[in-house]
């Protein structure tokens, strides 16, 4: 199911045009962000004020890229009213913009008319797909990459079609 796939940092470092992210699910189960998100479940919130506190080597690697002219495009397809993770997720989306970003918000509602690859993906210079697995309830299972031209096109074309009736994160509201 999985295979071994370089660090996303690394992926990212070779980056020199564009990567683009789109996020399908209502909840993740991630662990390395179990805890900040049981700490804004117990009402901890982050700020732009309060960098030093939410600014890790995830964002280091978004700043670098989109410093050396990358863009960064991230959608997410979300149900509604939306879960608690996805409020989660809204609330600290302003980190990822400050680190260089666009985010995108399409209520899922809006999408049933567009074929939506089965699992998350990121694509770096229309070249390479990586796709993260998830199990059913959010726990991340591993990554498979592919460099087959018709799966690029066919999850750029995808990530395009999300991203042209998306709502940019400054107007969306949960």
């Amino acid at each position: 199911m999985s295979q071994t796939v370089p660090p996303f940092a690394d992926l990212l470092a070779e980056c020199r045009s564009s990567a683009v992210h789109l996020e399908t699910r209502d909840v993740y189960g991630v662990a390395d962000e179990d805890q900040d998100f049981a700490a804004w479940k117990a009402g901890r919130r982050h700020t732009p004020e309060t960098r030093d506190q939410w600014w890790n080597s995830f964002h280091d690697s978004i700043f670098q890229a989109v410093a050396r002219g990358v863009s960064i495009r991230r959608a997410r397809i979300v149900s509604e009213p939306v879960t608690e993770y996805i409020q989660y997720e809204h609330s600290s989306t302003f980190q990822n913009v400050i680190a260089g970003e666009e985010v995108r918000w399409l209520p899922r509602r809006l999408a049933s008319d567009l074929l939506i690859p089965g699992n998350d993906f990121w694509v770096f210079d229309n070249a390479l797909v990586r796709f993260g697995l998830f199990s059913g309830n959010g726990a991340f299972v591993g990554h498979t990459l592919s460099q087959d031209p018709d799966v690029i096109k066919n999850v750029n074309g995808a990530f395009e079609d999300v991203w042209e009736r998306a709502i940019p994160h400054e107007r969306f509201t949960v």
